[in-house]
């Protein structure tokens, strides 16, 4: 099975880059499902309705999510459908509208299992425990026939991401970590066979602060006054994405390929 994760899509700058991006990607890769981080798509917090079609029609099957994704109001109904195109992080509340995890299907009937999870440290919310949470998905879909597993561990501390992919080596095929907009250099396979990466990156205005315009946010490291955080249009955006491929019974990752892109807008 071939996989493209794409990292959080900040704003229009990363909505206009992933479409314009996608095409040569679907050629390049050819890939069973392509999924992307969507809780930065509109204006930066949260996805919208639109967006998430608009996003769909041009070409990504499905969408994880993280802290931001309640922003859009009027995505809250679109999670309880019966087929959601979106998931929010399963160690929520289990009250919260929406799934953890979905199970996704080729028209060749390959199957991969996809688990968002939210990291705790740094976040400031009282979330369940992602490790006990993976547990308890892991084993409800134990009688599944599975050709993949993935997971969006949408986090801030870089040793949690590292320790739950530790945790999981070996059980799923691929651990990502969201949330920081910064990729990170750790791409590999993990000794027993699971793909990991620390951090997949965004895709948003390049020169920003990760994703955001700069300037306002610099003024605020200076002044400790708070500023509103804006989008701006101009200039190239970042594209930040990682491919995977699993193979055997198993299911484990036997090919890990991160995508570092450049695009005008």
């Amino acid at each position: 099975m071939k996989v493209i994760f794409i990292g959080d899509i900040v704003g229009r700058p990363g909505r206009d880059a992933t479409k314009k991006l996608l095409p040569k990607l679907k050629k390049d890769y050819k890939p069973d499902f392509i999924i992307a981080n969507g809780e930065n798509v509109s204006g930066g917090k949260g996805i919208s309705s639109d967006h998430l079609d608009d996003l769909h029609k041009a070409g990504i099957d499905f969408f994880t999510s993280g802290n931001h994704i309640w922003q859009q109001k009027d995505i809250l109904t679109r999670m309880d459908e019966r087929d959601p195109l979106v998931i929010r992080p399963a160690n929520f509340p289990p009250m919260n509208p929406g799934k953890g995890w979905r199970i996704l299907q080729t028209a060749l009937l390959k199957r991969l299992l996809v688990i968002n999870l939210q990291g705790r440290v740094f976040m400031h919310k009282d979330y369940d425990c992602p490790f006990r949470i993976v547990d308890k998905i892991l084993m409800e879909t134990a009688h599944e026939h599975l050709d993949g597993v993935f997971v969006d561990f949408h986090a801030e501390a870089t040793s949690e991401k590292v320790s739950l992919g530790h945790y999981l080596d070996g059980r799923v095929s691929m651990v990502v970590g969201t949330h920081t907009h910064v990729p990170t250099a750790d791409a590999r396979i993990m000794p027993k066979g699971t793909g990991y990466l620390t951090d997949v990156g965004m895709v948003g205005l390049k020169e920003s602060a990760i994703g955001v315009d700069k300037d306002p946010i610099i003024k605020s490291f200076i002044s400790q006054m708070p500023v509103k955080h804006e989008i701006t249009n101009s200039g190239p955006a970042s594209f930040a994405a990682i491919y995977f491929e699993t193979g055997g019974k198993e299911g484990n990752t036997k090919k890990v390929e991160q995508i570092l892109l450049e695009v005008d807008l």
